[in-house]
């Protein structure tokens, strides 16, 4: 009777833990890495070619065996009601962050670079401008991923799985004046030492120091400067209000406005339709509703993009760009070869320098708090 009283109680103990494996065959990805401001560890690196960003919890970012893709892990990705950990684009809104990342930089890329180039570089965070993985402004790319969308996923979702980001210069900066002045490196660390930028605000920055007398800084009143800290992604596939969409994002001011909120709205802007600003304009490329996005199967997206070219100080579109994707699918154990958006004449991109790269995952945005479960894999990008 002791016995199994005490067997009852211990699963008892056990019942009030979580179990965060969701499937069979499912690893943890337990290392985090900051790609703009540190370098890639070899642990860190997950099959070769990824690095993961976000929410660090045990179901949130996993290799899954129990769904694979061609014979390989899956990435399962996962975000609860209350895994919403970063500052959304409204003051006081909300956004959550599990992805996987193809751009990051390692230490091997430091090797053969003048000392002090990695500390600079992290003040500046653009390390991950010395590795793998970006695009270049004005370039063309062929890229590839797919994603298995359960039907147990919420219509209410508002999440992005697949993005590519820009690589915004933390060089460029606006003084109290409104002058907008592109710093050497090493001015811009000098700059640094007397103030804080927090996203894209300068403040003062105050020295404190703690009770075992070690120095820290922290951020005080804004100090009227600005630093380029980038915008929305130049291309996103997600879903929201209750629609399946890809969305191209163009921004031609070389100092990014972040009050610009221009961006269309899936419910609202109909296909191959676009909402403008003087600087910004933001397209619908194709959108589907939610319930007609084939669930349960893999659904592979080939997509060729031109990315624009930009003027850099002239704030103006030199050459719009080009967008074209296919999307692979089982239907009925048929093949389904659906061309959705047709080699279309688009703006696309951001006028920074250094280009864009790519990540997958889940970027649930607008304070949505819908719990998000799907999987991805079978990335790959070479230029065309």
């Amino acid at each position: 009777m002791i016995k199994k009283r005490f067997i009852a109680g211990v699963l008892l103990v056990l019942a009030a833990f979580p179990v965060f494996a969701q499937n069979a065959g499912t690893d943890p990805v337990t290392t985090r890495v900051n790609v703009q401001a540190d370098s890639a560890r070899e642990a860190d690196i997950i099959d070769g070619e990824w690095v993961a960003v976000g929410i660090n919890r045990p179901y949130s970012i996993q290799k899954d065996a129990g769904l694979p893709f061609e014979g390989r892990p899956s990435y399962r990705f996962e975000l609860k009601t209350d895994d919403n950990s970063l500052q959304g684009y409204e003051e006081g809104s909300t956004k959550g962050r599990a992805e996987l990342c193809y751009c990051y930089a390692t230490a091997d890329d430091y090797k053969n670079l003048p000392p002090g180039t990695y500390a600079t570089d992290q003040v500046l965070k653009l390390v991950y401008n010395r590795g793998k993985g970006q695009c270049p402004q004005g370039s063309k790319w062929a890229y590839r991923f797919s994603v298995f969308i359960p039907s147990s996923l919420p219509e209410e979702v508002n999440t992005i799985f697949a993005q590519w980001h820009g690589m915004p210069s933390r060089t460029l900066v606006q003084d109290p004046s409104g002058k907008v002045m592109q710093l050497t490196p090493q001015q811009f660390v000098a700059l640094s030492d007397s103030m804080i930028f927090e996203k894209d605000l300068g403040h003062e920055k105050i020295a404190v120091i703690n009770k075992n007398g070690k120095q820290s800084f922290k951020a005080g009143k804004k100090n009227g400067w600005k630093v380029e800290q980038g915008g929305y992604p130049p291309l996103a596939f997600g879903f929201s209000d209750g629609m399946f969409y890809i969305k191209a994002n163009s921004d031609s001011r070389w100092m990014t406005d972040k009050t610009d909120r221009t961006l269309a709205s899936p419910g609202k802007v109909g296909i191959m339709q676009s909402v403008s600003s003087a600087y910004k304009t933001s397209t619908i490329a194709y959108k589907m509703p939610f319930a007609a996005f084939p669930k349960d199967t893999w659904v592979t997206f080939d997509v060729a993009i031109d990315w624009s070219v930009y003027g850099g100080a002239n704030n103006k579109v030199e050459k719009p760009g080009m967008l074209d994707v296919v999307m692979h699918y089982q239907k009925d154990k048929k093949p389904v070869n659906d061309h959705i958006v047709n080699n279309q004449k688009i703006l696309i991109g951001r006028n920074d320098e250094n280009g864009y790269y790519f990540k997958f995952g889940i970027y649930r945005v607008g304070s949505n708090t819908a719990p998000v479960v799907y999987n991805l894999a079978d990335f790959s990008q070479k230029e065309r």
